[in-house]
């Protein structure tokens, strides 16, 4: 896939919720809990193993403030699944770096065990 025809590459910047030096932010369009997030690499990669040292480094960065911001505007999150899919036998569906951040609350599913 060329960067013309990757969704994460033609983002309007409307979507966009927070900038960083190696990655953007949005909302994801299919979200598994309220407030599900996107970490997106600003370069068009395939996948983590495809990311810099550099890029890698700013990611724990990046978690720890969505956490802090989430569970300030959000007082009922008591975990998180952070989940990177890599390739599609993995359930990677655009193929372009994307981490999500779910925020979970008591009981918002049955069995919340699992990967």
């Amino acid at each position: 896939m060329s960067n013309q025809d990757c969704i994460f590459c033609n983002l309007p910047d409307e979507r966009v919720l927070k900038r960083y030096k190696y990655f953007f932010v949005i909302e994801d369009a299919f979200p598994v809990t309220k407030m599900h997030t996107l970490i997106i690499s600003n370069r068009h990669v395939s996948d983590y193993f495809d990311l810099s040292e550099s890029e890698k480094a700013e990611l724990p960065v990046i978690l720890g403030e969505l956490k802090s911001n989430l569970e300030s505007r959000d007082k009922n999150i008591s975990g998180y699944n952070i989940g990177i899919n890599v390739g599609q036998d993995a359930g990677q569906t655009v193929m372009h770096f994307h981490q999500h951040f779910i925020p979970r609350r008591r009981g918002d599913t049955k069995n919340p065990r699992g990967g």
